[in-house]
Protein backbone atom coordinates (compact mmCIF):
# COMPACT_ATOMS: atom_id res chain seq x y z
CA UNK A 1 0.00 0.00 0.00
CA UNK A 2 1.49 3.12 -1.20
CA UNK A 3 1.29 6.56 1.24
CA UNK A 4 -1.99 7.71 -0.77
CA UNK A 5 -3.58 4.33 -0.51
CA UNK A 6 -2.66 4.20 3.31
CA UNK A 7 -4.48 7.93 4.16
CA UNK A 8 -7.55 7.32 1.76
CA UNK A 9 -8.20 3.98 3.79
CA UNK A 10 -7.25 5.74 7.48
CA UNK A 11 -10.13 7.91 8.44
CA UNK A 12 -8.94 10.94 10.01
CA UNK A 13 -12.67 12.12 11.48
CA UNK A 14 -14.13 9.21 12.46
CA UNK A 15 -14.26 9.15 16.88
CA UNK A 16 -12.21 12.24 16.56
CA UNK A 17 -13.61 16.02 17.83
CA UNK A 18 -13.68 17.36 14.21
CA UNK A 19 -13.87 21.35 13.39
CA UNK A 20 -15.84 22.39 10.85
CA UNK A 21 -13.44 23.52 7.86
CA UNK A 22 -13.73 26.82 6.88
CA UNK A 23 -14.47 26.57 3.42
CA UNK A 24 -15.13 23.66 0.85
CA UNK A 25 -11.42 23.78 -0.17
CA UNK A 26 -10.14 23.01 3.08
CA UNK A 27 -12.08 19.97 3.80
CA UNK A 28 -10.86 17.06 3.38
CA UNK A 29 -12.45 13.67 2.39
CA UNK A 30 -11.46 10.43 3.46
CA UNK A 31 -12.33 7.23 1.62
CA UNK A 32 -12.32 3.58 3.23
CA UNK A 33 -12.01 0.30 1.17
CA UNK A 34 -15.43 -0.92 -0.13
CA UNK A 35 -16.60 -3.72 1.73
CA UNK A 36 -18.08 -4.93 -1.53
CA UNK A 37 -16.09 -4.41 -3.99
CA UNK A 38 -17.18 -6.23 -7.54
CA UNK A 39 -20.88 -5.86 -5.94
CA UNK A 40 -22.90 -3.33 -7.79
CA UNK A 41 -25.36 -1.57 -5.59
CA UNK A 42 -26.11 1.75 -4.59
CA UNK A 43 -25.54 4.12 -1.74
CA UNK A 44 -27.20 7.59 -0.74
CA UNK A 45 -26.71 10.35 1.19
CA UNK A 46 -29.68 12.67 1.84
CA UNK A 47 -28.75 16.29 3.50
CA UNK A 48 -32.29 18.06 3.48
CA UNK A 49 -30.65 21.01 5.69
CA UNK A 50 -27.76 22.20 3.09
CA UNK A 51 -26.60 25.92 3.66
CA UNK A 52 -24.59 27.84 1.47
CA UNK A 53 -24.40 31.88 1.04
CA UNK A 54 -25.64 33.93 -2.10
CA UNK A 55 -22.55 35.55 -3.66
CA UNK A 56 -24.46 38.72 -4.24
CA UNK A 57 -26.17 39.44 -0.88
CA UNK A 58 -24.53 36.84 1.09
CA UNK A 59 -27.50 35.79 2.50
CA UNK A 60 -28.43 32.38 3.50
CA UNK A 61 -29.33 29.52 0.35
CA UNK A 62 -31.07 26.64 1.95
CA UNK A 63 -31.55 23.27 -0.28
CA UNK A 64 -32.40 19.38 -0.07
CA UNK A 65 -29.57 17.62 -1.80
CA UNK A 66 -29.53 14.18 -2.83
CA UNK A 67 -26.03 12.24 -3.50
CA UNK A 68 -26.29 8.77 -5.29
CA UNK A 69 -23.40 6.83 -6.47
CA UNK A 70 -22.51 3.21 -7.16
CA UNK A 71 -19.35 2.74 -5.53
CA UNK A 72 -16.15 1.15 -7.31
CA UNK A 73 -13.01 0.36 -5.36
CA UNK A 74 -13.89 3.01 -2.56
CA UNK A 75 -16.37 4.52 -0.37
CA UNK A 76 -16.39 8.31 1.26
CA UNK A 77 -16.85 7.96 4.90
CA UNK A 78 -19.85 10.25 6.23
CA UNK A 79 -18.41 12.18 9.17
CA UNK A 80 -15.81 13.39 6.56
CA UNK A 81 -19.00 14.16 3.96
CA UNK A 82 -20.69 15.56 6.65
CA UNK A 83 -17.96 18.11 7.53
CA UNK A 84 -17.19 18.99 3.99
CA UNK A 85 -21.36 20.12 3.32
CA UNK A 86 -21.17 21.66 6.36
CA UNK A 87 -17.81 23.65 5.01
CA UNK A 88 -20.55 25.56 2.12
CA UNK A 89 -22.25 27.27 5.34
CA UNK A 90 -19.85 30.46 5.17
CA UNK A 91 -19.38 29.76 1.41
CA UNK A 92 -20.24 32.15 -1.32
CA UNK A 93 -21.47 30.46 -4.33
CA UNK A 94 -24.03 29.94 -6.75
CA UNK A 95 -26.63 27.14 -6.50
CA UNK A 96 -25.41 25.46 -9.76
CA UNK A 97 -21.62 26.04 -8.89
CA UNK A 98 -22.47 24.25 -4.95
CA UNK A 99 -24.67 21.62 -6.69
CA UNK A 100 -22.00 20.61 -9.39
CA UNK A 101 -18.45 21.01 -7.19
CA UNK A 102 -19.65 18.40 -5.29
CA UNK A 103 -20.53 16.12 -7.53
CA UNK A 104 -17.46 17.02 -9.35
CA UNK A 105 -15.29 16.50 -5.98
CA UNK A 106 -16.45 13.40 -5.19
CA UNK A 107 -16.44 12.03 -8.66
CA UNK A 108 -12.80 12.85 -8.90
CA UNK A 109 -11.34 11.83 -5.76
CA UNK A 110 -13.67 8.89 -5.17
CA UNK A 111 -13.60 7.14 -8.76
CA UNK A 112 -17.32 5.74 -8.13
CA UNK A 113 -18.48 3.86 -11.15
CA UNK A 114 -21.74 6.07 -11.71
CA UNK A 115 -22.27 9.50 -9.33
CA UNK A 116 -25.19 11.49 -9.59
CA UNK A 117 -26.55 14.32 -7.18
CA UNK A 118 -29.76 16.11 -7.05
CA UNK A 119 -29.83 19.89 -5.89
CA UNK A 120 -33.29 20.79 -4.83
CA UNK A 121 -32.96 24.72 -3.97
CA UNK A 122 -35.32 26.55 -2.18
CA UNK A 123 -36.60 29.97 -3.83
CA UNK A 124 -34.33 32.56 -4.06
CA UNK A 125 -36.34 35.77 -5.61
CA UNK A 126 -39.35 33.59 -5.78
CA UNK A 127 -38.24 31.18 -8.33
CA UNK A 128 -37.06 27.80 -7.09
CA UNK A 129 -33.51 26.22 -8.65
CA UNK A 130 -33.17 22.70 -8.97
CA UNK A 131 -29.83 21.37 -10.32
CA UNK A 132 -28.84 18.11 -11.21
CA UNK A 133 -25.48 16.41 -12.72
CA UNK A 134 -24.76 13.06 -13.49
CA UNK A 135 -21.46 11.06 -14.43
CA UNK A 136 -22.90 9.44 -17.33
CA UNK A 137 -25.32 6.22 -18.33
CA UNK A 138 -25.75 4.20 -14.55
CA UNK A 139 -24.12 0.87 -14.75
CA UNK A 140 -27.05 -1.78 -16.14
CA UNK A 141 -28.75 -3.92 -13.64
CA UNK A 142 -28.27 -0.71 -11.03
CA UNK A 143 -31.08 -0.06 -9.36
CA UNK A 144 -32.08 3.84 -8.55
CA UNK A 145 -35.11 4.61 -6.76
CA UNK A 146 -36.49 8.27 -7.45
CA UNK A 147 -34.64 10.96 -5.29
CA UNK A 148 -38.14 10.99 -3.61
CA UNK A 149 -38.42 15.25 -3.55
CA UNK A 150 -41.01 16.70 -4.13
CA UNK A 151 -40.90 20.01 -7.02
CA UNK A 152 -41.38 23.14 -4.90
CA UNK A 153 -44.86 24.26 -4.59
CA UNK A 154 -44.98 27.09 -2.64
CA UNK A 155 -48.63 27.19 -1.15
CA UNK A 156 -50.64 25.86 -4.38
Amino acid sequence: MTNDDTQKSTPRFLGQDSALPTSPEDAILDYVPNPRTGELYLTRFAVPEFTSLCPVTAQPDFAHLVIDYAPDKTIVESKSLKLFLGSFRNHAAFHEDCTVGIAHRLFTEMKPKWLRIGGYWYPRGGIPIDVFWQSGEPPKGLWIPDQGVASYRGRG
